[in-house]
C-alpha cells in the first residue's frame, strides 16, 4: 500500500479527533480534565471503553491466538464479567462515596500515606511501561510503512505521536477522551465486520454459512474442563479473568476515571453492567475473525506466519484483497492504539497531580498550571521510554518490561483487598517492602513453574495480602 494512502489516511483521522477536542475543549478546569464535570453520558462512556479496553495489541493478537487456544480465551471474558459485576457493586459504592479524583487516595484514609504513596507509584510504572509498549508498538508500523521511506528518523515519529495525543488532550482531559473513544470504539469495531464481511464474500458465504464454518471448525471450541494442569481449563482461565477484570479495571485509574465522570453512582453502575455485556459479544466477534482468518488462509493458500501476531496484517495487507481492505486495516490498528494510549497519558496526569505532587493544596489557577506542565512532563517521559525500548532494540527484553508491569497489579489488589475486607491498621512504613517484594516472588515461581498462566495475579495478591497481614495491628477490643 502506498505510504501517502496511510499517511492521508492518519491525516484525516485525526482531523475528526481534533474537531472532537476542539467542541468538548472549551472549558480549561482540572474538574473538566479530571473528571468530566461528572456529566458524561453512561451509555457513552460504556461504549468508548470498549475501545481503550482493547487496545492494538488486543486488536492484532487475539485473532492470532485462535490457532494455538482456540476459542479459551471467551472463558476469561465470562470472568471478566463477573469481575466487573464485582466493581459495580463494592468499588464504585466505595468511589463515588468518598467523592474520590483519583482512586488511590482511598488507600491513606484507610492504611496510611506510605500505601497510598505506593499504589499510586505502582500505578504509574505499569501504566508508562504499558503505554509506551503500546505507542512503541504502533510507531515501529508506522516507521516501516510510511517513515522510512522518507528518511525520517524514528525518534521524529515518535516526537509526532506523543505530540498528537498531548495536543488533543491536553485541554479538557477525560471530557475530550470520552467523545474521542465513541469515534475510536467505532473505527474499530467497523473494521473488523467490514473487513470479515469480505473475506466471507471472497470464500461464497452469507452470515449464517460463515457462522456454520466456523462452529464447525477445529478453532471454535470455547470451554475446557477435561484437564485441570492445561492452561485453557476454565476454572483457571474463569477466575483469573475474574480477578484481571477487579484489578486492571477496578484499581486502575485509567478506566474508573471514566465511571467516575458519570453523573452518579447509578449511572456509572449501569454504564459498567452494559459495557461488560457488550465486551462478550466483541471478544467473540474478535476470536471469529481469527478463526475466518485461519480458515481463509488454509483455503487461498496464504503461508500462516510463524508469528501469530502477523497473521491480520499479512492478509489485510499483503494477500491481494481490495484496497479498502487495508486502508480500514490502518485505521482500525490506530484506533485501537490511541483509545488505550490517549486515556493512559490523562489518567497519569491525574494521578501524578493528585496523588504524588498533592496539587490540591494549591490556589485554583496554580493547580491548572500545575496540571498543564504534569501533562507536558509525562508526555515528555512516554516519549523517552519509547526511544528506550527502541535503543533496546531486542524485542522479548521489551516484552519481559511489559510482562513485569503487568506484576505491579497483584499488589494493589492485596492492598485493596486488606483494606476492604480487615479493619485492621498495618505498619505503613513497612508496606512498601511488601509491595515491592510479592512481584519479585512471583516472578521467581514463574520463572520456577512456567505452567502457571495469568492466575499468577492471584498469588501475587495473595502473597501481599498476606505480608499486610503479617505486619498488621490487629484491632483491640474495647474493655468495659
Amino acid at each position: 500500500m502506498s505510504s501517502i494512502i496511510i499517511i492521508t489516511c492518519i491525516v484525516l483521522y485525526f482531523c475528526l479527533l481534533f474537531l472532537i477536542s476542539y467542541l468538548t475543549g472549551k472549558n480549561d478546569s482540572n474538574e473538566t480534565f479530571f473528571l468530566g464535570n461528572r456529566n458524561s453520558p453512561w451509555y457513552i462512556v460504556a461504549y468508548g471503553m470498549i475501545g481503550t479496553t482493547l487496545s492494538g495489541i488486543t486488536f492484532i493478537s487475539v485473532p492470532g491466538w485462535v490457532a494455538s487456544s482456540q476459542f479459551s480465551y471467551l472463558q476469561m471474558v465470562f470472568g471478566f464479567f463477573v469481575g466487573y459485576f464485582v466493581i459495580a457493586r463494592i468499588l464504585l459504592p466505595l468511589y463515588y462515596r468518598l467523592e474520590l479524583t483519583s482512586i488511590y487516595t482511598y488507600l491513606k484514609d484507610r492504611l496510611g500515606n506510605s500505601a497510598y504513596k505506593t499504589g499510586s507509584s505502582f500505578f504509574l510504572l505499569s501504566r508508562t511501561i504499558g503505554a509506551s509498549f503500546r505507542l512503541y508498538l504502533i510507531a515501529t508500523v508506522l516507521q516501516f510503512a510510511v517513515f522510512d521511506a522518507w528518511d525520517i528518523p524514528f525518534a521524529v515519529t515518535v516526537i509526532i505521536t506523543i505530540a498528537l495525543i498531548w495536543l488533543y488532550t491536553y485541554r479538557s482531559g477525560i471530557k475530550t477522551i470520552i467523545w474521542t473513544d465513541t469515534l475510536q470504539t467505532t473505527f474499530m469495531l467497523a473494521t473488523v465486520i467490514i473487513i470479515a464481511y469480505t473475506l466471507a464474500s471472497r470464500m461464497d458465504l452469507n452470515f449464517v454459512a460463515l457462522t456454520q464454518t466456523i462452529a464447525n471448525s477445529d478453532y471454535s471450541k470455547a470451554f475446557f474442563f477435561e484437564d485441570w494442569t492445561d492452561s485453557k481449563y476454565f476454572f483457571k482461565q474463569f477466575f483469573s479473568g475474574m480477578f484481571m477484570a477487579i484489578v486492571m479495571t477496578g484499581l486502575d485509574q485509567d478506566q474508573m476515571q471514566k465511571n467516575l465522570s458519570c453523573r452518579n453512582l447509578k449511572d456509572a453502575q449501569k454504564n459498567m453492567l452494559v459495557f461488560s455485556s457488550i465486551l462478550i459479544i466483541v471478544d467473540l466477534l474478535f476470536l471469529s475473525l481469527g478463526a475466518l482468518l485461519y480458515i481463509y488462509s488454509n483455503q487461498f493458500g496464504i503461508v500462516i506466519p510463524a508469528n501469530a501476531d502477523m497473521l491480520f496484517p499479512n492478509i489485510a495487507l499483503n494477500s491481494g484483497l481490495p484496497l479498502y481492505v487495508g486502508i480500514l486495516f490502518i485505521i482500525g490498528i490506530i484506533a485501537a492504539a490511541y483509545s488505550s494510549a490517549d486515556s493512559a497519558l490523562t489518567s497519569l496526569t491525574t494521578s501524578f497531580c493528585v496523588d504524588i505532587l498533592e496539587f490540591q493544596h494549591q490556589e485554583p489557577n496554580q493547580q491548572i498550571k500545575t496540571r498543564k506542565y504534569a501533562h507536558l512532563f509525562l508526555s515528555v517521559v512516554l516519549l523517552g521510554v519509547i526511544l528506550l525500548f527502541n535503543a533496546i532494540n531486542d524485542q522479548s527484553v521489551i516484552k519481559s518490561l511489559f510482562t513485569v508491569a503487568g506484576y505491579t497489579y497483584g499488589p494493589l489488589l492485596g492492598l485493596y483487598s486488606f483494606g476492604l475486607f480487615t479493619q485492621w491498621k498495618v505498619k505503613d512504613r513497612l508496606v512498601p517492602l511488601v509491595a515491592v517484594s510479592s512481584p519479585i516472588i512471583c516472578y521467581i515461581i514463574k520463572k520456577q513453574i512456567p505452567a502457571i498462566g495469568f492466575e499468577l495475579l492471584i498469588i501475587n495478591g495473595a502473597i501481599t495480602f498476606l505480608g499486610l497481614c503479617l505486619l498488621s495491628i490487629p484491632k483491640r477490643k474495647k474493655t468495659v
